[in-house]
């Protein structure tokens, strides 16, 4: 099977330079002294549909070719990649589908509509959700865009470790959440190149723990189900990711879904950031102890800043 390489990324970060926002990596000296290490979050819940998936997205839509594109492009996503294909699909002036889970955070319901995207509704499972996409590109000849099985969407999303690596030098570590592995494997790919001393962790909630069991296991095992709060990391690895992780990342933790709620309430309060719960599960593996920072520089990727404020955990 292909997998995006480190070249990849380079033509993708020139490719949707025009269109991203290159995000900061911001620091609290509050939760530094809380932990004993430098903590640099890289803030792409301040990219475009306020999440790193616009990265991903914007890269697979630009990268078709005009025949390709011409129908229009496809997916399912419970919210943050819907967003990123329907706001690229506008900017290329080309139809966008989305099949989207009846329960998805209406906020990112809304957000795609506004984008002028034509939602589908499914029911919360991956099955029907696919079932539902193979309807959808059959009735239009859409272009389907997978979340995360897919070189272009991957090499998109490792240009958010290349940017965090050229804004702090000197790294020891950087973490990212795990949910398909699009993010994780980018990053992965982008950083062993870059800097392959700069450990790369993946972390994972408790309740959808599949890319730690896989991992630890050496093959792929899928998420059956779960009722995590970190609904961006509802999903299993593809094949194409679990290779990229297995073969590249140092390791992956998980966390509890308290833990979970408590520091994406701290992130909000210390720095006064919104983040979603997905972004609060590689803060909480540092609050937990699940990676040793003492004493080092630790990147962590916050992927997103779109939440229901009308239904907040707390």
């Amino acid at each position: 099977m292909d997998q995006p390489t480190f070249q990849s990324i380079e033509k993708a970060a020139e490719r949707i330079s025009n269109y991203t926002n290159k995000t900061p990596a911001l620091s609290s000296s509050s939760i530094n002294n809380m932990v004993g290490g430098e903590l640099f979050f890289k803030c792409e819940n301040f990219q475009k549909v306020g999440a790193f998936k616009f990265r991903g997205g914007c890269n697979a839509v630009f990268s078709l070719s005009d025949e390709q594109a011409a129908k229009g492009v496809a997916t399912h996503s419970s919210g943050n990649h819907a967003q990123a294909i329907a706001l690229a699909a506008k900017l290329r002036d080309i139809p966008a589908y989305i099949v989207m889970p009846e329960n998805a955070p209406k906020v990112k319901v809304a957000a795609v509509e506004e984008y002028g995207a034509e939602i589908t509704f499914s029911d919360s499972n991956q099955k029907s959700r696919e079932e539902t996409l193979r309807r959808v590109t059959e009735k239009t000849g859409a272009h389907f865009i997978h979340p995360y099985d897919n070189n272009d969407v991957i090499a998109g999303q490792g240009t958010a470790a290349m940017e965090l690596i050229s804004q702090v030098s000197d790294l020891d570590i950087i973490i990212t959440p795990v949910g398909g592995g699009g993010l994780l494997s980018g990053t992965a790919i982008a950083t062993k190149h870059l800097k392959p001393k700069i450990q790369v962790i993946g972390a994972e909630p408790e309740l959808a723990d599949d890319a730690y069991r896989s991992f630890k296991k050496g093959e792929r095992i899928p998420l059956e189900s779960t009722t995590t709060i970190a609904d961006g990391l509802r999903t299993s690895l593809s094949d194409r990711t679990f290779s990229i992780i297995h073969s590249l990342v140092d390791d992956i933790v998980t966390v509890p879904e308290e833990s979970i709620i408590r520091d994406m309430r701290r992130v909000w309060e210390r720095m006064k950031i919104i983040i979603e719960p997905s972004c609060a599960v590689p803060v909480s593996a540092v609050f937990d102890k699940k990676i040793d920072v003492a004493g080092k520089k630790v990147g962590i990727i916050i992927t997103g800043g779109n939440v229901d404020l009308s239904n907040l955990p707390w």
